[in-house]
């Protein structure tokens, strides 16, 4: 792609713009905003990407995970600002998910220990798992604000933390999980993949493009598990205080 096609690529920014602008939404600032920071960090990840990709250090694959990891929990943490220790709980969530996917395919040989490999990956499941810890968070605070009553009632009654929150947790956590799972019953009917769309675009065997999304679909999926319920598990305790009072919610 040129710099000519892809300066009219910026038509598809246009439109939401005079969407916005014509149906009074507001979101006309966020949106420019959006467009600039992500042609910036996108041309400064490009450039960075050819320098580790043409150095082959560890050292610096480790530090664009850790890059990626960092930007991901500032932005959840954020959200989650009402949640006491937010930052550590979110860090090791998705440290976690990163290691045990990685994990398994460079211990069972699944794909190359290679940059090439490593850091496409593991972008794809950091964000994902930043932006289901985000669902998770939202749908969290709106269950237990909406049931708040009925958690101090359990509580007065002597149950415990976890009892008073239980059904607002497993139904935060399975809310954040549905839209991965509900995504990939329509996978190949009603949408082709990005990576794999660009695999054949490029080239590439349409079976081993395939193959390869498939991998990212179940990498996804383990990464929409452990998000939400690692993190509601870690975060609940939080919502209480020393003597086991639900605490008020402030966004």
């Amino acid at each position: 792609m040129s710099y000519t096609a892809l300066a009219f690529t910026l038509i598809f920014v246009l439109i939401p713009l005079l969407l916005s602008k014509t149906l009074q939404l507001g979101l006309e600032k966020d949106t420019i905003v959006a467009t600039v920071r992500s042609i910036i960090q996108l041309l400064i990840v490009g450039y960075l990407l050819q320098f580790v990709f043409e150095s082959e250090q560890p050292i610096y694959v480790i530090l664009m995970i850790m890059l990626m990891i960092g930007a991901a929990v500032e932005n959840v943490r954020k959200k989650g600002s009402f949640i006491k220790g937010i930052t550590w709980k979110v860090t090791i969530t998705i440290i976690f998910i990163e290691l045990i996917t990685q994990g398994i395919l460079l211990g069972l040989r699944i794909t190359p220990p290679t940059a090439q490999y490593i850091i496409p990956i593991s972008g794809m499941v950091i964000g994902n798992a930043m932006v289901l810890s985000i669902l998770f968070l939202n749908r969290f605070i709106s269950e237990v604000e909406a049931h708040e009553d009925e958690a101090e009632l359990i509580l007065s009654l002597g149950g415990t933390p976890k009892q008073a929150i239980h059904s607002q947790l497993i139904s935060s956590i399975k809310a954040s999980m549905i839209p991965t799972i509900e995504s990939q019953k329509t996978m190949g009917l009603v949408q082709l993949p990005g990576m794999m769309s660009g695999q054949i675009i490029a080239g590439a065997d349409p079976l081993q493009a395939v193959m390869f999304q498939l991998l990212v679909l179940f990498l996804l999926l383990t990464a929409a598990a452990i998000s939400g319920a690692m993190l509601g598990f870690l975060s609940y305790p939080s919502l209480f205080n020393n003597r086991m009072q639900l605490n008020r919610l402030k966004n």
